[in-house]
């Protein structure tokens, strides 16, 4: 089969011929459909984080089970699914707790690069792949584990519906579920790519009574105000933190959701926010970028808080998610600037690195 696969950073992905074990216990094979383009692959493509390589990228997908291994229960052939970025035991001390996104197993699958348990079954030539997140969507077949993935309605277009393995659930469950956004309250999205335009359509769901979406590009401005933001800001032409204490009378917004991985940009959402507001961190930094608060702000019960792909629990929420979309309440179809094929991956994420596009989607 066909694989997008990263060999060193600060280098093009080489789209090549690959092998694919068949699936072990508790594992599925599943043909991928579409994978879309997540930022976050960037820091890994960049080295902003480590992983072991050579890997197979991608951790955005949705496809349909072709073949399932021994001990599977909750999948059969034929079924729709979404891969998931955050994977979960269901065994540990966070997902008995109700947290899953902060599974144990977590960490070493991301730094490993393989399935949970430390398994690996693509190969080139005598060369093990690894898995990015234990899942390697950029390829025209994924084995993962069956807690990787999430069955979701077949009608749903799955082009559409792999957004929501990364990406979209994080912006949406991180107004929803880690802010917890009430009716009436403020909320500014910081960053408005793919999870930014995410959160603020979770925001217009939550009945925010004023929504303020961030982004140094224009384009991308425009989209969150058709997506429902009640006011866009420019930050190259104005002060974010200042037009949110316009806009509140001086007391600052509710909430804030920086979507940007940059430390400059997490502070001033923490400055944009009242006291006992809530700072929900998703853009991610890279390693060994720090953060600089002065503790009289902590003592106004403001709260600078993250979140793992929006502290949601996946087999509950993105089915969820699927049915609000095809209800017309979530334009996740919005999301989609194009689609491309495999072999179109290298400019589809120089397009993403320029700022010219939300999300591509990649077509097998």
């Amino acid at each position: 089969m066909k694989a997008a696969v990263s060999y060193e950073i600060k280098a093009p992905m080489r789209v090549e011929e690959v092998t694919l074990d068949a699936p072990r216990d508790h594992e599925v094979l599943v043909k991928m459909v579409a994978a879309g383009t997540c930022h976050s692959d960037l820091h890994f493509l960049n080295g902003d984080i480590p992983v072991a390589m050579p890997v197979v990228m991608g951790h955005e997908g949705a496809g349909i089970v072709e073949k399932v291994g021994p001990g599977v229960a909750t999948l059969k052939p034929g079924d729709h699914v979404v891969l998931m970025v955050a994977f979960s035991c269901g065994k540990c001390f966070y997902c008995a707790e109700g947290r899953p996104t902060l599974c144990v197993e977590n960490l070493p699958i991301q730094i490993m690069g393989s399935l949970p348990g430390g398994g690996i079954r693509l190969h080139k030539g005598g060369q093990d792949l690894h898995h990015l997140f234990g899942l390697a969507c950029f390829a025209e077949y994924a084995v993962v584990h069956e807690r990787s993935v999430v069955k979701i309605r077949e009608d749903a277009p799955l082009d559409v519906a792999c957004l929501l393995g990364c990406g979209t659930s994080t912006g949406i469950g991180a107004v929803l579920n880690t802010a917890g956004v009430k009716a009436g309250q403020s909320v500014a999205v910081y960053g408005c790519g793919g999870v930014g335009l995410s959160a603020v359509m979770a925001a217009k769901l939550a009945g925010a009574g004023l929504i303020m979406a961030v982004d140094t590009l224009e384009p991308k401005l425009e989209m969150a105000k058709a997506l429902g933001a009640d006011y866009v800001v420019n930050a190259s032409k104005e002060n974010p933190q200042q037009k949110a204490m316009e806009l509140t009378a001086g007391m600052g917004l509710d909430h804030a959701v920086p979507c940007v991985g940059n430390a400059d940009v997490i502070m001033q959402a923490f400055g944009s926010i009242r006291s006992g507001g809530k700072c929900i961190v998703v853009g991610l930094p890279p390693i060994g970028v720090n953060l600089s608060i002065a503790p009289y702000e902590l003592l106004q019960a403001k709260v600078l808080t993250g979140t793992t792909q929006g502290d949601i629990t996946a087999s509950v929420d993105i089915p969820r998610y699927v049915d609000l979309f095809m209800n017309g309440k979530l334009a996740l179809d919005k999301l989609i600037t194009k689609s491309c094929r495999l072999d179109e991956i290298n400019e589809a994420y120089a397009a993403l690195q320029r700022g010219e596009t939300i999300r591509t989607v990649i077509r097998f």
